[in-house]
């Protein structure tokens, strides 16, 4: 009962409008005081949130997104791609999935997969006579590549909250991510077949492909050598976020020199920003989840589950149910936040390996990311694309049912996620 009172309540402070950073921190705090225990607990929760090494990849991966972002990187990427396979049925959506997937690999951000592919993407395509809605909602999901092909913030902050490797998590993440990948060029493909309303390109020349493919070469090659260092351990993912924000500043700077000291500063300030909120969030989170343990409210619902549900395949079930409803309600890190402390005892007690559960829980994300209200690749392309809301809604539809399927294909097929040799 005191479980369900606490989340009741918490939803409750989010509905009024709270922010999730302060109704986390502030519910925490106040069950804490309540409890009689000394309110010293919850500042060294506060500083322990944010005192980790590997917390301080994100704004360093963030800060790389941003630069390329700025630096027009997405444009000389869509290029290369649409040179080799433009002229094939549906070649544009097909290269604007390759294009978000290398970006994805490249920036570890949704949103700025989404920004920056949709702003070539979706005048290309419309040009060529795709249908909006179909533009629209395949940009939106190709966006959703960017927190499950590595580098990711999120799988970062997962790692955090239970205490995996981080490069493990990250490649774990590697085959999901092609996986969808591929099946939304599939679609994409059966689509382009379907209703032929579309003008297809000509085949490109050796020398344009050749020209093109130069000019995207240096930021195939940051994606490269990010992962290559990773998977080998020359260095660790905050070390890699550091050689990666380097490496951006060399291409956008002095190899393409399209990033001048403006947009530098804009990248820096949008960074910032955003880093201060996830920050916050944390913070708030880690105080929560104290409170909770304190309360044994993880240990109670732990118990409800193995008690209610003794197979695996009805627990993951319940939870991605419950998770495709929170995410009407909550963005991606505050799901994160506040249901893997909940969840992760019951998760331990029933022998599902937290790398596998870490890749499910990321696809559940992508899905709240691209429904709504409060979906924000929906608002993202929505704004680039000055459409509306339904609009993009009614094109993610198949995109929505593309990767629910990934997820079953997961759940039966483990080693999808789970045949990379972890060091």
């Amino acid at each position: 009962m005191t479980a369900f009172l606490i989340i009741l309540s918490l939803f409750g402070v989010l509905l009024i409008g709270i922010p999730i950073a302060f109704a986390l921190g502030g519910m925490g705090a106040v069950l804490i005081i309540l409890d009689g225990l000394n309110p010293i607990i919850v500042t060294q929760a506060l500083y322990s949130s944010v005192d980790s090494f590997i917390l301080l990849a994100v704004p360093l991966f963030l800060l790389m997104s941003n630069i390329l972002l700025k630096g027009g990187v997405g444009r000389d990427l869509f290029a290369a791609v649409q040179s080799w396979v433009g002229h094939w049925p549906g070649g544009l959506a097909v290269a604007t999935v390759i294009s978000c997937a290398i970006f994805a690999a490249i920036s570890g951000s949704s949103i700025a997969t989404a920004a920056t592919i949709a702003t070539v993407a979706i005048p290309e395509m419309t040009s060529r006579g795709y249908q909006r809605p179909f533009v629209l909602g395949l940009l939106a999901a190709g966006g959703t590549l960017g927190i499950l092909i590595p580098p990711s913030v999120p799988l970062i902050v997962y790692g955090v909250l239970t205490e995996q490797s981080i490069v493990s998590l990250f490649l774990a993440g590697v085959a999901p991510g092609l996986l969808l990948a591929a099946l939304f060029i599939g679609f994409s493909m059966l689509y382009a077949a379907y209703t032929k309303a579309f003008d297809p390109l000509p085949k490109a020349s050796w020398n344009e492909r050749k020209q093109a493919s130069i000019r995207a070469l240096p930021s195939v090659g940051l994606a490269l050598i990010i992962f290559i260092g990773l998977y080998g351990g020359v260095f660790t993912p905050t070390e890699a976020a550091g050689v990666g924000f380097v490496l951006a500043i060399i291409i956008t700077a002095l190899m393409l020199r399209t990033l001048t000291w403006k947009l530098f500063g804009e990248a820096v300030i949008g960074s910032m920003r955003t880093t201060v909120t996830i920050f916050l969030i944390v913070a708030g989170a880690k105080i929560f989840a104290k409170a909770i343990t304190l309360y044994r409210i993880p240990h109670e619902i732990s118990g409800l589950i193995i008690d209610n549900f003794d197979q695996v395949g009805s627990f993951i079930f319940v939870v991605c149910i419950a998770l495709l409803i929170l995410g009407f309600f909550l963005e991606s890190l505050s799901m994160l936040l506040i249901v893997v402390p909940v969840l992760f005892p019951a998760l331990l007690s029933m022998g599902i390996d937290p790398i596998w559960f870490g890749i499910v829980f990321m696809l559940m994300i992508e899905i709240a990311l691209i429904t709504p209200p409060v979906g924000l690749n929906l608002f993202v392309i929505q704004a680039v694309g000055k459409a509306s809301l339904g609009e993009v809604t009614k094109g993610v539809l198949p995109f929505l049912a593309i990767m629910l399927l990934t997820v079953y294909l997961i759940y039966l097929f483990p080693q999808i996620v789970l045949f990379i040799p972890f060091g």
